[in-house]
């Protein structure tokens, strides 16, 4: 049993083309529409989805819900989204195990469940979301090593891509329109409209390729992509983390360490102050990477780094048992 997750930008065959001409067990499909940028886009987006919906139905027969995301360009948004959904649908195939065990029944010959993987499809939709759909589905793969076979990401390759080609049939166009207005067969104004249109729009491809310009997000062009950590995070680490998620800053370790000491009422001793600091290095740039430690005269100003955000941000409302 398989679930996929599908970002849908302007791709239709290489959402759908390569799980049915291998044969994929698709059982369930959440497909996701971005809804910015300009309407035509938008728009385009959504009858891709659409068509997508009904395919996956009818072609595969799979249950398909279809969700939105607010905004293809939030990086933390669709990391937060990813990680909960990757999780949920490997909890779904936990719950329908426990399900088929109670009824008797069983999905193999032998008796045994299938468990249920997950699939996400980073072939489509802007980068920001595909990367933070990877990198979310790379930390759960950390997290639950014994899901981490369950998970999956994949990419498709086109087998052509087709603004070349509706390059070369604009060029076409572009000649043939030189000549209607050579020939004089079409009112002069239009003809010379729709050549100068095509000819600078040509040149601009020529130029520049399929995209111009570098869009301003936010107060930057740039989108950082933070790189997952490889290693678990362990229960009191967790502790340190949301700590400092809660509180954004400590101009020392030390400061960090009298806040945990009063959360936890635990002695603020020497030996608890040892135990944070130890914590703290492996969760910094040496370490796991979630902390950064910035150099503050004697002391080291102490915060999360971009992934410890995106960690905290994941994990918020989850019950801890600290130890």
């Amino acid at each position: 049993m398989q679930t996929h997750i599908v970002p849908v930008g302007f791709d239709y065959d290489r959402m759908i083309a390569p799980l049915i001409r291998d044969q994929f067990d698709v059982d369930r499909v959440i497909l996701l529409e971005g809804t910015v940028g300009s309407e035509a886009n938008v728009e385009y987006s959504r009858n891709i989805a659409r068509k997508l919906e009904q395919d996956f139905q009818n072609l595969l027969g799979a249950e398909t819900v279809r969700e939105r995301l607010t905004d293809v360009y939030d990086y933390d948004a669709a990391f937060e989204r990813a990680f909960d959904l990757i999780n949920a649908e490997l909890d779904r195939g936990a719950e329908d195990d426990e399900r088929e065990n109670a009824d008797g029944a069983a999905d193999t010959a032998d008796g045994s469940s299938v468990p249920r993987e997950v699939w996400v499809n980073l072939c489509s939709m802007p980068r920001p979301v595909s990367f933070a759909f990877a990198t979310a589905a790379h930390s759960i793969m950390v997290e639950r090593q014994d899901d981490r076979d369950r998970i999956h990401t994949y990419y498709t390759a086109p087998e052509k891509y087709l603004e070349t080609e509706l390059a070369e049939e604009l060029r076409a166009t572009r000649d043939l329109l030189r000549d209607l207005a050579a020939d004089g067969d079409v009112a002069d104004e239009r003809v010379a409209d729709r050549l100068t249109a095509t000819t600078d729009l040509l040149a601009e491809f020529d130029e520049r390729g399929t995209t111009i310009g570098a869009k301003r997000i936010g107060d930057s062009h740039v989108i950082e992509l933070p790189v997952a950590s490889f290693q678990n995070v362990k229960p009191f680490e967790e502790l340190v983390l949301f700590t400092l998620g809660e509180h954004g800053e400590f101009e020392s370790v030390s400061e960090l360490a009298e806040t945990l000491a009063a959360e936890l009422n635990e002695e603020y001793t020497d030996s608890f102050r040892s135990k944070v600091i130890y914590n703290v290095d492996r969760l910094g740039p040496g370490g796991k990477g979630y902390i950064e430690r910035e150099e503050h005269g004697k002391s080291y100003r102490t915060t999360l780094s971009r992934i410890g955000e995106l960690w905290v941000r994941a994990h918020a409302g989850e019950d801890r048992d600290i130890a």
